[in-house]
């Protein structure tokens, strides 16, 4: 009998009142659970994973303020050029002349003024 001891009425009621932020803790537990592995299915989905694989080749077109770049990536190297509606010459020249490639790989030029000639 010793050891049925009455408890302090008080005592009794603080034992099982648990702190409120308790639940919500765990909830936050659960969101980052879930995150991380809506995460990893999009990568899985849409084959992100391959931008990380050192040995592999990926090319991505993406439109961004009506101006298009292409994001190259080889090996480690990223390289992101901007593609434009410019001409970079202008929209005059002048036609010089013909080139010719031989059979041999020599290649012969022709001026203009010499075509007018042999016409």
């Amino acid at each position: 009998m010793k050891y049925l001891k009455k408890s302090r009425p008080g005592h009794l009621l603080n034992a099982k009142q648990e702190e409120p932020l308790h639940g919500v803790a765990n909830l936050f537990d659960v969101a980052l659970v879930f995150i991380v592995a809506l995460l990893l299915s999009l990568m899985a989905t849409y084959q992100i994973l391959d931008f990380f694989n050192p040995e592999s080749e990926i090319t991505i077109m993406k439109k961004t303020d009506n101006q298009w770049r292409i994001i190259t990536k080889k090996g480690k190297e990223v390289k992101i050029r901007k593609v434009t509606d410019r001409k970079l010459g202008g929209d005059e020249g002048i036609k010089l002349g013909i080139a010719y490639q031989l059979k041999d790989g020599r290649v012969i030029y022709i001026p203009e003024e010499m075509m007018d000639e042999i016409e």
